[in-house]
């Protein structure tokens, strides 16, 4: 099996929204989330295909499951920018409410409301 390339400075950046997301989680998820990111680099430069993608109006987020959890993240020169860490139940719930019933990122990439919830915590992140 080849070796990978030696990697670059990677950094892992969390918008106001989503470090508070990550804040109010028991201390102990707090730290499986943050251990299963320590991969994320290594994983994007390989193969992403099992990660989600999520495209609208020329922009794109990348969604990567942790267990219970989706994080949402853009790809940024330094590394990653995460936008929001949402349960699954909180997504289902969502899903629910606003009447969709595809497949969970074609449903969300296609609902103008999730973009709202994604660009809420862009502008907590200018206001910050």
């Amino acid at each position: 099996m080849g070796q990978l390339p030696p990697m670059s400075p990677f950094q892992i950046i969390f918008n106001p929204t989503s470090a508070a997301e990550l804040a109010r989680m028991p201390k102990d998820l707090q730290l499986q989330i943050l251990g299963q990111f320590r991969g994320l680099p290594r994983e994007l430069q390989r193969d992403d295909s099992h990660f989600g993608h999520l495209t609208r109006q020329g922009r794109s987020l990348t969604r990567y499951r942790l267990g219970d959890y989706r994080v949402y993240f853009e790809r940024h020169p330094l590394g990653v920018v995460v936008h929001r860490i949402l349960s699954k139940h909180s997504l289902k719930d969502f899903m629910f409410r606003s009447n969709l019933d595809a497949d969970e990122d074609e449903r969300l990439q296609g609902n103008p409301k999730f973009w709202e919830l994604i660009e809420q915590a862009k502008t907590a992140a200018t206001k910050a």
